[in-house]
């Protein structure tokens, strides 16, 4: 998930990075990494700068194109309202802006070939299907704070009428140091229900010659590891890697791979 201001005052205790309200928040990183393209024929994004703008007032927080506001919160529980845009598009749009901040996303088709007694196609290229739109999602989300561990859950809805579904995701998070180097593993689950996963990986009855073809809802578990090294106050050195699995979504003709991977190394500098 990506971070916000309850977040953030976690990641401030635990991870010693310096939060405060009413102000910007701006750093960037400079690099090599990529995010593949699971898609047949989608391209690779390559990741040269990524940048961080943020600003947190006393309820009313922005992060990352993350928009939210603060219900309640004490030391273990933080609720919030949040919207964000739907990450799902940025394989099918080149200049998404979830591939510009990336740092702190029943199977009907099968059957349907069966009875028609038709084979399965190999693949169905990303440039040859309709486009596929932004989606805008808003909804609640906690964070659950232990020592240093962040348990962190959210519900979602589109809210732009574009897929008109439900989104949801069930995340842990460490923080811990070796030394000076700054870790944070995350393991989690996304749901996405039917309709997301129809809309953006189902295909339409002129997209295939098998008529239209149906993706079901789905669980996607995804690992994250962050490292950073700091060389002086405002700059370090930063590490990125995350996985995503796509595993569930084989009946789709339009995935080449069952997995999505985000790698980065470079410098960060704070501003």
């Amino acid at each position: 998930m990506p971070s916000q201001a309850s977040q953030a005052n976690s990641e401030q205790k635990y991870a010693q990075q310096h939060i405060t309200v009413k102000q910007w928040h701006v750093s960037l990183s400079a690099g090599v990494g990529v995010i593949t393209n699971p898609l047949h024929g989608g391209k690779n994004v390559p990741l040269p700068l990524i940048p961080r703008i943020a600003f947190y007032g006393e309820r009313w927080f922005f992060d990352n194109g993350r928009l939210g506001y603060t219900l309640k919160e004490n030391q273990q529980h933080h609720f919030n309202i949040v919207s964000e845009l739907n990450a799902e598009s940025r394989f099918f749009i080149n200049w998404h802006p979830n591939n510009l901040f990336v740092l702190p996303t029943s199977t009907g088709g099968a059957a349907f070939a069966q009875a028609q007694n038709k084979p399965q196609p190999k693949k169905i290229h990303v440039d040859n299907i309709d486009k596929r739109h932004l989606a805008l999602d808003a909804g609640g989300s906690y964070h659950y704070v232990q020592q240093n561990h962040v348990l962190s859950i959210q519900l979602l809805h589109d809210i732009s009428n574009v897929y008109n579904g439900i989104r949801g995701a069930v995340q842990w998070q460490y923080h811990s140091r070796i030394g000076r180097l700054k870790l944070k593993p995350t393991l989690g689950v996304n749901y996405k229900s039917a309709e997301l996963n129809n809309y953006y990986y189902g295909l339409k009855a002129h997209e295939t010659s098998l008529g239209k073809i149906d993706v079901g809802s789905s669980w996607q578990p995804y690992a994250k590891i962050d490292a950073s090294w700091p060389l002086s106050e405002a700059n370090s050195l930063r590490f990125h890697v995350a996985y995503y699995d796509y595993s569930a979504m084989d009946s789709s003709p339009l995935f080449e791979r069952n997995y999505s991977m985000t790698a980065f190394i470079g410098f960060d500098h704070t501003f």
